[in-house]
């Protein structure tokens, strides 16, 4: 397996299973109901919400990978739209887990030498920074999603 390919593993580790920490989204929010993903407690972030900014950034740099340029804002990353029936929230499962895995497939074909090279025009960092945050920010999330449905469940 060449380092493109392990990059593309982790991802899909963190959102399928299989990884160090053993833990993933899907494993968590597969029993989670619309009602469940859309309660707030206290002041913290919607599953919903948590989900939605998580992929909000997969889908982002998977279109920049197919060649398009970036038009994601920060400003938008939670916004999600309203999740009010059970086919909402199943749409945005599927769709989260659509777009890990297209976007584990384009890092899987990156060269391994491409990984240095800046991200768009280098105020990014390199590809390797952007990448791997990704994955970062998906593990950090997934522990507020795990905290957040535990809470919801024992409150």
């Amino acid at each position: 397996m060449n380092l493109s390919q392990q990059i593309a593993k982790h991802l899909r580790d963190v959102h399928f299973g299989g990884n160090w920490a053993t833990s993933s989204l899907k494993e968590h929010l597969s029993d989670v109901t619309w009602q469940e993903a859309t309660t707030q407690v206290h002041s913290f972030n919607t599953l919903a919400t948590l989900l939605f900014h998580v992929n909000y950034y997969i889908s982002a740099v998977s279109k920049v990978l197919e060649g398009e340029p970036l038009t994601a804002s920060d400003k938008f990353s939670f916004d999600h739209p309203p999740i009010t029936t059970p086919e909402d929230w199943t749409n945005m499962l599927e769709k989260a887990w659509s777009d890990a895995e297209k976007f584990a497939d384009l890092i899987g074909k990156m060269p391994d030498d491409s990984w240095m090279e800046p991200f768009i025009d280098g105020k990014y960092g390199n590809n390797y920074r952007n990448i791997g945050g990704i994955i970062e920010h998906t593990h950090y999330h997934l522990g507020q999603i795990v905290l957040i449905k535990k809470w919801l469940r024992t409150a």
